[in-house]
């Protein structure tokens, strides 16, 4: 089974929620994040992706390690998604939908089964924000 490479962030705000976000053409909400381009690090990709998707400016020095993780991808069948993990906190009012994100939630611990999530968001993510 191939894999997919990405950075993942677990933003949390003050209120305990947990960002995730839905794709341009995709069904399934997830922590925001990409691939990597050529000479990136983990953390480089991240800072990237979300000022790209979210206007969120982000410091490296902002960034907790969480791990990496490994689950089956939501959108790419046949797939595994590799994910380099990150913890970082941030407000609604600082995060801006743009480029192929389609939608964005705040979740409580309390309904994060109110929107399809990505396994990846499941099984590893989203009980880290809350931990």
């Amino acid at each position: 089974m191939p894999d997919i490479h990405v950075s993942a962030a677990v933003i949390v705000d003050r209120d305990g929620r947990a960002l995730v976000v839905r794709k341009r053409g995709t069904t399934r909400f997830m922590q925001p994040g990409g691939k990597p381009e050529i000479g990136e690090s983990p953390a480089q990709t991240l800072i990237r992706e979300l000022a790209e998707e979210l206007s969120l400016r982000v410091d490296e020095t902002a960034l907790r390690p969480l791990g990496t993780f490994v689950s089956a991808a939501a959108n790419e069948p046949d797939h595994r998604v590799v994910a380099d993990a990150f913890a970082l906190r941030a407000e609604p009012h600082e995060v801006v939908v743009q480029a192929e994100i389609d939608e964005l939630r705040w979740l409580s611990p309390g309904d994060w089964t109110s929107v399809p999530l990505a396994p990846l968001s499941t099984e590893h993510l989203l009980p880290l924000a809350w931990s």
